[in-house]
């Protein structure tokens, strides 16, 4: 199996609510969040790629357009902690490309959720 990844940046803020109000997450707080997507194929095409990374231009317009420098809870239609967010961004890659095998999203350098069915 060939395996590819590529890794995107954005900056934002988001609040959980509905955790107890002395819970750290319960304040608005921000994250320097990285989004790593993962594609995956038993064979190339006939270029030699699982995906030609270019393509995968089209997620960081996405986060840019949609995610950086905004208040996750506006944008999201559900809680909005790195495991709905790794959800959220593995749905609308696996919509697109096929390939995609997981999502991985660190709010931090030592915390991060992936969604892998």
């Amino acid at each position: 199996m060939y395996r590819i990844t590529k890794e995107f940046h954005f900056s934002a803020s988001h609040k959980l609510s509905h955790l107890p109000a002395d819970h750290q997450c319960a304040r608005l707080h921000g994250h320097n969040y990285i989004v790593v997507v993962e594609l995956a194929a038993p064979t190339l095409d006939s270029d030699g790629f699982v995906r030609d990374y270019g393509e995968l231009k089209a997620l960081k317009t996405y986060i840019d357009d949609t995610f950086d420098h905004r208040h996750l809870n506006d944008v999201l239609d559900v809680h909005s902690t790195g495991e709905n967010m790794a959800r959220h961004f593995y749905d609308w890659c696996r919509a697109r490309w096929p390939e995609t095998t997981a999502v991985k999203v660190s709010e931090t350098p030592k915390t991060w959720a992936e969604y892998r069915p």
